[in-house]
């Protein structure tokens, strides 16, 4: 049996309103706009990668203190921003010292090269005779930078010789050293013959080839006389063409004694006997030149007594010598070397220059050396020497 239908409502009466139909809600916040994007974190960012880094430091404290008041976006960017910042000025400083460290050194030689008198003159453009000055006097600079003067006028140095560089060694070697200083020695002792003329102060000093010039095929060796230490006016030059004919022959044979006397084994006597005894008979060989030289000028006016007292001296000195070169142990060649050296004397040597016309100041290093020979004597010369020459 069917049910039948729900009669409509009476009069005054209507159907019910359907329901409402399901949909979609809205969602919180629909139609606001959102948070803006905070400017100051954006120029931090930018203003330490790009413009000026301790800019960007304030514009990222900025930012924060906005971004916290207002909500705005970009604390991520502030923080960025302020990072980078930090660094790039920190970067910015220690690169500025660098500059201005770097400023620094350019502008103390430059303003040492305004108050240098001379004409600037190269290095391999200088000859034997030439005076020169350099930047605060510094003969110790390698290549130093020189100004070419007059040598009656203050100067920090004197060219005794420029050469060819002849050396079996590479340049900047010790071979290549030992052979640019011997080179040197021997020009000064040919340019300025009377070394006891020289002022005390005076140095020798010399410029070599650096390999990269050596590469480029430069051999030019340079030799000087410096006297930056003290003010020194005129030239040293005493060569051969300025003294007499038997002034300089003694000062030939003199210096070459004394060259060789200078030039000992770098090595102990111990470690290198055989090359000391080879020294001794240099050392004799050269004295039995100046005693040749010598013995035929004991006639001569005003040497009468001061040459035989010489030769005298030397023939002393070079019987020590021939005994050191046999020597059996460094002991014995000590003990040679000392009786050899205390066999000659300052004072004579002073009384034979001052006969031949050449000057009597006895250098402070010959002193020095008599003085210690001296303090042996009152010791005992059975005593291995200091080695010393």
């Amino acid at each position: 049996m069917s049910t039948p239908p729900t009669p409509p409502p009476g009069p005054g009466h209507s159907w019910p309103p359907p329901p409402p139909q399901q949909g979609w809600g809205t969602p919180p916040g629909y139609g606001q706009h959102p948070p803006a994007l905070n400017g100051f974190a954006l120029a931090s960012l930018l203003s330490g990668l790009l413009c000026f880094p301790p800019l960007g430091i304030a514009f990222g404290i900025a930012a924060l203190v906005q971004i916290a008041k207002r909500g705005d976006r970009g604390k991520v960017m502030a923080i960025t921003g302020l990072v980078v910042s930090v660094l790039m000025t920190g970067v910015l400083a220690l690169t500025a010292e660098r500059v201005l460290a770097a400023v620094d050194d350019r502008v103390d030689p430059l303003s040492e090269y305004a108050d240098v008198e001379g004409d600037l003159t190269d290095l391999s453009d200088l000859r034997a005779g030439d005076c020169f000055n350099v930047p605060g006097g510094d003969l110790i600079d390698e290549r130093p930078v020189t100004y070419r003067i007059d040598c009656a006028q203050v100067h920090d140095g004197e060219v005794t010789a420029s050469k060819v560089l002849e050396t079996a060694d590479g340049p900047e070697s010790g071979g290549s050293d030992r052979d640019s200083e011997d080179a040197c020695w021997k020009a000064q002792d040919e340019y300025a013959m009377d070394t006891w003329a020289l002022p005390e102060y005076a140095e020798m000093f010399y410029y070599a080839p650096s390999r990269q010039s050596w590469r480029q095929g430069d051999r030019v060796l340079l030799c000087v006389i410096g006297t930056a230490d003290e003010e020194w006016r005129g030239s040293l030059r005493r060569d051969a063409g300025m003294l007499k004919p038997e002034q300089s022959a003694f000062l030939r044979a003199a210096n070459a004694v004394e060259f060789v006397m200078s030039r000992p084994p770098e090595d102990d006597v111990e470690d290198a006997l055989p090359q000391y005894q080879e020294w001794a008979r240099a050392v004799n060989a050269a004295l039995g030149t100046e005693a040749k030289l010598v013995q035929g000028d004991v006639t001569r006016a005003g040497l009468e007594k001061a040459a035989p007292a010489q030769l005298k001296e030397i023939e002393a000195a070079r019987a020590q010598w021939q005994r050191a070169a046999q020597a059996k142990t460094a002991q014995e060649f000590d003990r040679q070397w000392d009786r050899a050296l205390a066999a000659m004397s300052v004072e004579t040597e002073k009384e034979l220059r001052g006969a031949y016309g050449l000057s009597t100041t006895v250098p402070q290093w010959l002193q020095d050396g008599q003085d210690d020979l001296e303090e042996q004597d009152d010791g005992s010369l059975d005593g291995p020497s200091s080695g010393a020459a």
